[in-house]
C-alpha cells in the first residue's frame, strides 16, 4: 500500500473489536519512533508514552475504578467493575502524555498540539503495521490522579489512551466525510486588496 492510500484508509476501531495478537516490542518501538517524528516547535521533545500490556492492564483498570469512585461515590460496584474492564478490551494500551514546560516561550497550547500530533503518528504507524487502534479520551484521561499513577505529574498531562490490537477480518468499510464539505477557498478581503492597490 502506498503512503497516501495508507493515510486515506486509516480509521478508528473500537477497543472492544480489537483482539490478539497485539504489537510486540519491535512494533511498539516502531510506533513510538513514528510518534517522535511529529512537529515539535522549539525542539522540546515533549512526548511521553506509558506502555500498558499484559497484567498491567488490570492494574490500570483498578486505577480507573478508584478514580471514578473518587469523582463520584454514587457509582455502583457493577459500574466500577465495567470501568476496571476498560483496559482489558485490547491487547495493548498506550497512555500518551506531554511533558509540559509551563514557563517556556513555546505556549503550552503548542506543546499539547505536539503531543496530539505524536498520538496521530502513533495511530498511523499502528495502521501501517496492520493493527487497528483508537485514541480514547474522557474523564479518566483528564483526571490528575490517573495521570499521576501513570507517571505524568503536574504540570505534565495525559492527552489520552491509544488502544491497539488486531482488527476483525470482516470489518465493514467506514464511511468517510467528503473533503469539499470541510474546506473553502479563501480570498483576500476587499479592504486589504484596496489598501494594497
Amino acid at each position: 500500500m502506498n503512503p497516501l492510500d495508507l493515510l486515506l484508509s486509516r480509521r478508528s476501531i473500537s477497543p472492544a473489536a480489537l483482539g490478539e495478537p497485539g504489537p510486540g516490542d519491535a512494533d511498539i518501538e516502531t510506533m513510538v519512533a513514528a510518534a517522535l517524528r511529529a512537529p515539535d516547535h522549539g525542539g522540546l521533545r515533549p512526548w511521553r508514552f506509558a506502555i500498558i500490556r499484559g497484567e498491567a492492564r488490570a492494574r490500570l483498570g483498578d486505577v480507573f475504578a478508584e478514580a471514578v469512585r473518587t469523582r463520584d461515590p454514587t457509582w455502583t460496584e457493577a459500574l466500577l467493575e465495567r470501568e476496571r474492564g476498560r483496559p482489558l478490551r485490547s491487547p495493548l494500551v498506550i497512555a500518551c502524555g506531554v511533558r509540559v514546560r509551563a514557563e517556556h516561550k513555546i505556549p503550552e497550547f503548542e506543546q499539547l498540539l505536539a503531543a496530539g500530533a505524536g498520538a496521530m503518528n502513533l495511530l498511523n504507524a499502528a495502521h501501517a503495521l496492520g493493527y487497528g487502534a483508537m485514541w480514547v479520551t474522557g474523564p479518566n484521561a483528564y483526571d490528575p490522579a490517573v495521570a499521576a499513577a501513570l507517571g505524568f505529574h503536574a504540570p505534565d498531562r495525559l492527552v489520552g489512551f491509544v488502544y491497539v490490537g488486531t482488527p476483525p477480518e470482516d470489518m465493514a468499510a467506514a464511511e468517510r466525510p467528503v473533503p469539499s464539505a470541510h474546506m473553502a477557498e479563501w480570498t483576500v478581503p476587499l479592504s486589504a486588496a484596496a489598501a494594497a492597490a
